[in-house]
């Protein structure tokens, strides 16, 4: 999808479908985080550092626990 930044008083905004919205469930409210490596800007939205904290945590030690096993089922 292409998109132009549309001009909003003294700054450009992006204007996001309402689908896309939708999908990431993005309401007004929303805090987004925006990141970029130099070349590319990445819009996300803001969710629960603690519960992405507790994912991480579990995945490590399911990943320590069955990674030889994963990797051989990989192949």
């Amino acid at each position: 999808m292409v998109k132009t930044l549309t001009r909003h008083g003294n700054s450009y905004a992006l204007i996001i479908d309402k689908a896309i919205l939708e999908l990431l469930r993005i309401t007004p409210e929303t805090p987004l985080e925006l990141t970029t490596d130099g070349q590319s800007l990445t819009i996300a939205p803001v969710r629960d550092r603690k519960r992405r904290a507790r994912f991480e945590a579990a995945l490590k030690k399911t990943n320590r626990r069955y990674g030889h096993a994963l990797k051989k089922l990989a192949e």
